[in-house]
C-alpha cells in the first residue's frame, strides 16, 4: 500500500473506475446494498458504477473514497491509496489455522462423545 507515495511517481492501476469501486468494496467485505445505503442510492447505482454503465457525482465518489478507505484520486485516477487487499499467502495461512483448530476441536468432540457413550453403557449395564 503506498499511502504517501508521490502522485507523480507512483504507478497507476490500471482498472476502471467501477473496477476499483469493486475492488476497495470487496475488500471491505461490504455488498452492493450495504454501500447502496451508506450513500443514498440505490443498489442498481452502484452496480451500474461498479460495471462501469455510469460514474457517481463527485459528492458520493468522496463519501464513497471515505468509508471504503481509499482516496478520491485512486477511485478516478488509480492513484493515492488504494484498499488495503489480503494477499493470497495471508488467506492460506489463515485458512491453514481454521483448519488446524477444527480438526482439533473435531478430535475433542470425538473423545467426549467416546467417554459419553461409556458413561451410558455402565448406566444400562447397572
Amino acid at each position: 500500500m503506498a499511502s504517501h507515495a508521490n502522485i507523480m511517481t507512483e504507478t497507476p492501476d490500471m482498472d476502471t473506475l467501477g473496477g476499483r469501486m469493486s475492488r476497495a468494496r470487496d475488500a471491505k467485505s461490504m455488498s452492493v446494498r450495504e454501500v447502496a445505503g451508506r450513500i443514498g442510492v440505490k443498489p442498481q447505482t452502484v452496480a451500474a458504477w461498479e460495471s462501469d454503465r455510469s460514474e457517481p457525482r463527485a459528492n458520493r465518489l468522496v463519501m464513497l473514497a471515505g468509508f471504503l478507505g481509499v482516496t478520491p484520486t485512486w477511485l478516478i485516477h488509480g492513484v493515492g491509496q488504494s484498499p488495503v487487499e489480503i494477499s493470497a499467502d495471508e488467506e492460506t495461512l489463515g485458512l491453514t489455522a481454521e483448519i488446524r483448530t477444527l480438526k482439533e476441536q473435531h478430535q475433542q468432540l470425538g473423545r467426549r462423545i467416546e467417554h459419553l457413550e461409556s458413561v451410558v453403557e455402565r448406566l444400562e449395564a447397572a
